[in-house]
Parts: C-alpha cells; structure tokens; sequence
C-alpha cells in the first residue's frame, strides 16, 4: 500500500508488469545474448511483442463488444415495430370485418325493401361499405407488409449480433493465449495467439459486412 491508496491489479496486468520488469532487469543479459536467443539488441522482445498484440486485440474487442450490444439492442426495437404494426394490421381487419357486416346488413334491408327509394338507399350503403372495405383492406395489408419488413430486419440485426459476440469471444480467448504464453515463453502459443486473433478479425469483418 502506497501513500496514494492501493490498486487492485487482474492477474493478466500482473504478469505484464512483472514481464516489463524483468524485461527491464535483463535488459543487459538480453543484449549479451542476443545473438544466441536469436533477437537483435535493439528489436522488440518476445514479451513486447504479445503486449502491444494484446493491447491492440482488447482494443478490437472492445469495439466489437459494443457493435454486438448495438446491434442486440437494435434488433430489440425493431421486433417492437414489428408487434406494433402487427397489432395495427390486426385492428385494422376487425374495422374490415364490422364493415362487411355492416355491408351484409344494407344488402339484406335493401335485398328485402318494398320501396324503391328505399332499395335505392340501401344500395348506396352497400357501396359506400365496400368502398371503405377496399381502403381498410388495404390499410391492413399495408400494415402487414411493414411488420414483416420490421421483423427481416429485427432477424438481420440478431444475426449480425451473433457474429459480433463470436468475434468477441474468439479475441478474447486470443487474449487467454497471450497471457499464458508471455508465462511459459512458449513459441507456438504465440503462434497460436496470432492465429486466432485473425479468426476473431475475420469473424469481425463477416459480422460488419452482413454476412
């Protein structure tokens, strides 16, 4: 504990920290030995390397956790839209129904009129009711049409989110492999962390093009 507090450090910043101090105390044997460990004096250090490699992939998944998040939200709202026209669609066909009562009424009092003036009236009805029922119809359809649209979309972003969240997850397990290959020094867990970090960047790069 200093006089400015205490800091709580992840076990991933603890071994950063403890690679750059020994990095830092070793500096003079690395540059005597630089030519049997196969790294120039004056070339970055193994060490280095996966450092600015994991601070550049957290950085790229950073942003693709917050384009899964957009993307999940978005996919939210519009699924609401889509609910909301559908229920508009939906009252749209009952006012479709009443007049097609209201209609099957004026035809039946017109179909049994005496009077021709009457029959005339109710005929004007019967009109006017399907007039109305051609626009209601399609005011509905119209109203299906955009829910449906609203839901594609909805399905679009849900999709695009999944692929962001798989990107995410592959980065962060290149991280995992950063971290346990700056403790074991092991090359091909480099190597390793390399390669996925490019499938994580790929995965990125079919989640931003909507693939």
């Amino acid at each position: 504990m200093s006089g400015h507090g205490f800091h709580v450090h992840g076990p991933h910043d603890h071994e950063l920290e403890h690679a750059a101090s020994g990095g830092a105390h070793g500096h003079d044997a690395h540059d005597a030995h630089g030519s049997a460990s196969g790294t120039p004096g004056g070339g970055m250090s193994m060490t280095g390397k996966i450092a600015v490699c994991t601070a550049a992939i957290a950085t790229v998944g950073a942003i693709f956790a917050y384009m899964g998040g957009a993307t999940q939200a978005n996919a939210g709202i519009y699924k609401n839209n889509a609910a909301i026209k559908k229920t508009e669609a939906s009252n749209q066909w009952n006012y479709f129904q009443s007049k097609s009562t209201k209609q099957a009424l004026a035809e039946f009092a017109r179909d049994t009129a005496t009077d021709d003036a009457r029959r005339q009236q109710w005929q004007a009805k019967v009109a006017r009711y399907e007039q109305e029922k051609t626009e209601i119809q399609a005011a509905a359809k119209k109203l299906e049409d955009e829910s449906g649209r609203w839901d594609a979309q909805s399905d679009e972003q849900m999709h695009q989110h999944h692929r962001w969240a798989q990107a995410t997850t592959v980065l962060q397990v290149s991280i995992a492999l950063a971290a346990i290959a700056l403790l074991t020094r092991r090359k091909w867990l480099e190597r390793a962390m390399y390669g996925v970090a490019v499938a994580g960047l790929a995965i990125g790069a079919l989640a931003a093009l909507h693939l």
